[in-house]
């Protein structure tokens, strides 16, 4: 199965993943000017996460931060381990070279409805690995504001049409 993820390596990872989303949609915004209001306000949003999951990463306590996550059967580290291994998402990757290609604002909002549900699939399998005392909930309340990312961006494309 290869090496099990700490908590600690596991919040890393997720805020990764808010970095590169806050610079995929500041970056988008300023080449799709007609879209730079919702996505400068998405962008804010995954700031929002990025300080939540540092948040919850400092309240780890030093076993938590050290030791593998609790998971008996492991399918919450197999899950992990996929994300992570670049099968979804390389969350080493310039997100900008997305959009290097991407010529209608149509495009871009496609690519992002995708980057929002790979950051839902991490995040289910993190909601797994989070100790309840770390703040368990607060994954659900983002896993949920992601979905609400993918309502808006859903409704922008509508309205493009």
């Amino acid at each position: 199965m290869g090496m099990p993820f700490n908590a600690d390596e596991i919040f890393e990872m997720a805020q990764e993943i808010e970095r590169n989303g806050a610079k995929f949609y500041r970056v988008a915004a300023t080449k799709f000017k007609d879209l730079s209001k919702v996505l400068n306000e998405l962008a804010e949003m995954e700031d929002k996460h990025l300080k939540t999951f540092a948040a919850m990463q400092a309240q780890l306590d030093k076993e938590d931060q050290e030791s593998p996550v609790f998971d008996p059967d492991g399918q919450a580290q197999m899950y992990l381990r996929v994300m992570a291994d670049e099968h979804i998402f390389d969350t080493r990757s310039d997100p900008v070279k997305l959009l290097a290609n991407l010529k209608t604002p149509a495009d871009v909002l496609k690519i992002a409805v995708g980057l929002e549900k790979d950051s839902i699939a991490f995040y289910v399998g993190l909601r797994e690995a989070v100790p309840h005392y770390a703040g368990k909930e607060k994954v659900e309340a983002i896993i949920k504001e992601e979905f609400s990312h993918i309502v808006i961006l859903g409704q922008k494309l509508r309205e493009l049409k």
